[in-house]
């Protein structure tokens, strides 16, 4: 069984064939997926589909690129709807310093709002980071996000950063990138970080692994992630599949 706990599947990409990419997932063995909205509209169709879906949850927050556009009634009605049982995580948040749509000051304003939410409704969080490691470290450290801990999402860093999230009770999540030829960070990082505290995802319909790199994505791809994962870590496919499932039904609380 494969737990995919990062998917976009309220993207627009899916709006032709979603059933069909549904059902390829579970054909694979995928047996679990959070999908993640990160503005209104997103996280309106990932609460429809945790409804829609015993075992699809959802993981509701404000992406960093839009910061600018967020409000105190959006943060609201993130907190309202974290009561819902399959609110199992908050984010996509974080810092993004590739795209210059919402100033690096407002980015971390929000990110805070987002982790004090967190810890009030004592749900784990999801971290964009993209290009803003240094600050995405201190930021976790002031505001106490520890407490609730969460995942790396995408994690593209160093070992060396790995083992500090580690530190502060973060899993590393790793996609895609890992089954790239040339990704010497990710399958060093994969090599490096013990399983029992890496999660794998796709992040579809974005970077999808060798050998669909550059296609759209889908959920019943993680299976190239685990095994890429068990290769370089010398274990089973079965191994990686059942530690990092295990893990993710820890972090979301999921029995």
């Amino acid at each position: 069984m494969l737990f995919d706990t990062h998917v976009h599947l309220n993207a627009t990409q899916y709006d032709e064939d979603l059933q069909e990419v549904i059902s390829r997932a579970q054909n694979e063995g995928v047996t679990n997926m959070v999908v993640v909205g990160f503005d209104r509209p997103t996280i309106l169709k990932a609460m429809e589909l945790a409804d829609n879906y015993e075992f699809i949850y959802a993981c509701i927050g404000w992406h960093p690129v839009d910061a600018i556009d967020m409000t105190e009634k959006d943060l609201e009605w993130i907190e309202e709807l974290t009561a819902h049982p399959k609110v199992v995580a908050i984010g996509e948040m974080g810092l993004d310093y590739h795209w210059d749509k919402s100033p690096k000051e407002i980015q971390q304003e929000v990110f805070r709002k987002q982790i004090r939410l967190a810890k009030k409704v004592k749900l784990p969080i999801v971290i964009h980071n993209r290009e803003a490691t240094a600050d995405i470290m201190a930021i976790l450290k002031e505001e106490g996000a520890e407490e609730v801990g969460g995942i790396m999402h995408c994690f593209s860093g160093s070992p060396v950063i790995a083992k500090e999230c580690v530190k502060m009770n973060f899993y590393i999540s790793l996609g895609g990138p890992v089954t790239f030829k040339n990704a010497k960070r990710p399958k060093e990082v994969a090599a490096e970080i013990p399983l029992d505290s890496l999660l794998i995802e796709t992040d579809c319909p974005y970077l999808a692994p060798h050998p669909y790199r550059g296609k759209r994505n889908e959920p019943s791809y993680i299976k190239l992630v685990a095994e890429e994962i068990a290769e370089i870590k010398g274990l089973t496919f079965e191994e990686v599949a059942s530690v990092t499932t295990r893990n993710a039904k820890k972090l979301f609380a999921i029995k």
